[in-house]
């Protein structure tokens, strides 16, 4: 029998070795589904396909994620992460609390926007798509909705306690304005369809936010207007 004291060791030892385990199979998951969800779609994206890409049982797929669906919503939260060491949700939450002026904040969330939307947008767009098919898809879709309007909301609220919303805008109405220039229709057609660079996309949502959100200045402090070019 081992001792107790021996036990415990064992167990602090292993416990971490198991989560870097579980979280590097957990990343092959996604990483073979958002490729099988992009490429097959959501109804004929085999599970089994994406377990075999992932190096994984397909049971082990099911136990880590419970059905297709989740996997799809795991796939997009995965997406919405970004690009850096900090997830982008973490970064625009630090910028809110912490740029004091309004127009460099939201011209961050602009880049934000751009960094997050050519990752989930087509996932967005596809779940949309099978949806009608998929029945089992409309909760996921209304929960992402859902999440990215609680998202913008509490970015509202924070313009609002700082005195940064111009007079009459309610926290309600202007978390609906962040919440519709994230929405990946508006990507769609003005990067995917309409082939603006994605650099351009940042700078227009920036300074939309910035007309439809703050109150005009004068001077040095007026809103620079977007400048040609793709």
């Amino acid at each position: 029998m081992t001792p107790p004291a021996a036990e415990s060791k064992t167990r602090a030892y292993s416990s971490p070795g198991r989560s870097a385990q579980a979280a590097a199979t957990r990343r092959r998951i996604v990483t073979a589904a958002r490729e099988h969800l992009l490429r097959d779609g959501f109804v004929t994206a085999a599970m089994s396909a994406i377990a075999a890409d992932a190096g994984v049982s397909l049971p082990s797929v099911y136990k880590v994620f419970g059905n297709k669906a989740q996997l799809a919503k795991a796939v997009v939260e995965d997406a919405l992460a970004g690009e850096g060491a900090v997830s982008a949700p973490e970064r625009a939450a630090e910028v809110s609390r912490s740029e004091p002026d309004p127009r460099r904040r939201l011209r961050a969330f602009g880049r934000f926007v751009a960094e997050v939307a050519p990752r989930v947008a087509p996932l967005l767009i596809m779940i949309k798509a099978a949806a009608s098919a998929a029945p089992e898809l409309l909760p996921v879709q209304q929960e992402l909705d859902d999440e990215r309007l609680a998202s913008m909301t509490r970015h509202a609220r924070q313009l609002a306690a700082d005195g940064h919303l111009r007079p009459g805008l309610s926290v309600g109405r202007a978390a609906d304005i962040l919440w519709t220039y994230t929405a990946p229709d508006v990507f769609e057609l003005l990067v995917i369809q309409r082939g603006w660079s994605t650099g351009y996309f940042a700078q227009w949502v920036a300074e939309a936010y910035i007309a439809a959100l703050l109150e005009p200045t004068d001077g040095a402090g007026r809103s620079s207007s977007v400048g040609s070019g793709s």
